[in-house]
């Protein structure tokens, strides 16, 4: 399973429509605070329909609160398997080899991701490509983009280990 995380998300229509990509490929969604709306908004759950209350969705005070929850300090990543989505930097995530239980964060719509987090973790980094026309993507938009290569990668290496398994 799949951990996408939304730092300080602002639009509830977005996070609905995340909601919606997590249920259909079963990875969790976090949601770390501050939150752009109530979690009782009625777009939030217009926009994730009646899927909202089946989303495995765990709620953050913080992100220092998720790291030490992961183990982690000071913003460092250096034990779980996390990648930070942004538009500084020109790694495309289609060359990250994905994993079951990795972490992929994305950063609230009008400022991305906090710099010094970006700062701390620039092996890390990982963007969506894109013509320089473009300043950014949709937030649901780019969750989904990489959430279902994610999810292709890691059927594929499942399929070749069962064909490796069997001749």
């Amino acid at each position: 399973m799949l951990n996408i995380v939304l730092v300080e998300p602002e639009i509830p229509a977005n996070t609905g429509n995340i909601a919606r990509s997590c249920l259909a490929t079963g990875a969790r969604l976090h949601l770390v605070r501050p939150l752009g709306f109530s979690i009782d908004d009625r777009q939030l759950k217009r926009a994730g329909l009646d899927y909202w209350r089946e989303v495995e969705v765990t709620s953050w005070d913080s992100l220092d609160a998720l790291f030490a929850s992961l183990g982690e300090s000071d913003g460092i990543i250096k034990k779980t398997r996390a990648f930070f989505l942004t538009t500084k930097c020109r790694r495309p995530y289609y060359e990250q080899h994905f994993e079951p239980g990795d972490w992929l964060f994305f950063g609230r719509e009008t400022k991305g991701l906090p710099e010094p987090l970006l700062a701390a973790n620039p092996e890390r980094l990982l963007t969506i490509p894109m013509t320089n026309k473009t300043r950014s993507l949709n937030l649901a938009v780019s969750v989904g983009i990489v959430l279902f290569e994610a999810m292709r990668q890691i059927r594929l290496g499942q399929k070749s280990t069962a064909t490796d398994e069997h001749g």
